[in-house]
């Protein structure tokens, strides 16, 4: 049986295709609307785990912004105290959320060190694109990604964009071989739980 996933801070519908592609009820949620045509709620993700019913959803897969947690921004971090607490808050409700499976995503950041080491470090060549962005996985109730098409290549595209107003939306998009792999992987675990419907 399919399962229900939800994909938490995602406006490209990437990850939630995926998991379309594969049969299971899938829907994005995020501030902005969603760039590809789907189901995607426009909301905050906080109204969507405490106003809806969170134990219709078999998984959730979530991308906070990365903005106060990622290592690279910590020479500015020290200046903006609250708003890396609240980041740090975000992360923490998104780790709590009421759903059986979890996955978050970020990039090497203080997550690591104020409230837990990621289960897995990934990177885009392990799953068939030629670059490097080092990607931590916190997983709650779920294997690590096994690596499904490791490439030669080690560009770090993502470090040497150039600066622009759309540098972050491109910065933060999943890779489609990574979202592959996890409705594959994650989303076969769904398939075998009676109470996914």
């Amino acid at each position: 049986m399919p399962g229900r996933v939800l994909v938490a801070c995602e406006f490209s519908g990437i990850v939630r295709d995926a998991f379309i592609a594969k049969g299971h009820d899938a829907v994005s949620c995020d501030l902005l609307p969603s760039e590809r045509p789907g189901p995607h709620i426009q909301a905050p993700i906080e109204q969507v785990l405490h106003h809806w019913d969170s134990s219709q959803w078999d998984l959730l897969i979530a991308h906070p912004p990365c903005t106060y947690l990622a290592v690279s921004g910590a020479s500015w971090m020290a200046s903006r105290p609250q708003e890396t607490a609240d980041a740090l808050a975000f992360v923490q409700l998104l780790l709590n959320a009421p759903v059986a499976r979890i996955a978050l995503e970020n990039p090497i950041s203080i997550i690591s060190s104020r409230i837990r080491k990621p289960d897995q470090i990934i990177q885009p060549w392990m799953f068939g694109h030629g670059e490097t962005k080092a990607t931590c996985l916190w997983l709650k109730n779920l294997p690590k990604l096994v690596p499904t098409d490791v490439v030669d290549g080690r560009e770090a595209r993502v470090h040497r964009m150039s600066p622009g107003p759309d540098r972050w939306k491109e910065r933060s998009r999943t890779l489609p071989g990574i979202a592959a792999a996890m409705a594959e992987q994650w989303g076969a675990l769904l398939e075998g739980e009676p109470d996914a419907v």
